[in-house]
């Protein structure tokens, strides 16, 4: 079954999608990530000895934020009123990375998983922009969905 690309008129123009004939309904998406880094950094951060601070608490917040803009940073995003955004981290230090995971909810005509995507990318850059000075070679990876609920889609969940 082919799809067609929603952003873009027949005539192959970008165009921001018409949802005003979608239902309003109950919509949540949820997105997680990684960021590597070394024992030192995690130590840090875990311990709460960071120079800079309470390193997840403002990553939190910094992901919190950034879902409220993600209209203002993917051009053809809707700006949508978002009722809850849940923030959770998780330390693994034998694998040495820090996981993200981001909840995002609203009652829209339109999904939040761009919002949920938006939140974990600008958790994690938070991190590196505050650890950076202890180390450079941090890697934020596997960035993705892991499941959106609500609108005429309906349910999806990542398999693993």
């Amino acid at each position: 079954m082919k799809k067609n690309l929603t952003h873009f008129t027949k005539a192959g123009d970008a165009q921001m999608v018409d949802i005003r004939k979608k239902d309003i309904t109950d919509r949540m998406a949820v997105a997680s990530g990684k960021i590597f880094m070394s024992n030192t950094s995690l130590r840090m951060i875990k311990s709460g000895s960071h120079k800079k601070g309470d390193v997840l608490g403002i990553a939190r917040i910094a992901a919190i934020m950034a879902s409220k803009k993600t209209s203002d940073l993917v051009p053809l995003c809707h700006n949508i009123n978002i009722n809850s955004v849940l923030i959770n981290f998780k330390i693994n230090t034998s694998k040495k990375f820090i996981f993200c995971e981001s909840t995002v909810s609203t009652k829209g005509q339109t999904g939040v998983e761009m919002e949920a995507l938006t939140a974990v990318q600008i958790a994690l850059l938070t991190i590196y922009d505050m650890c950076k000075s202890i180390d450079r070679s941090m890697i934020i990876s596997d960035i993705q969905l892991e499941s959106k609920k609500g609108g005429a889609s309906g349910e999806w969940k990542r398999t693993k």
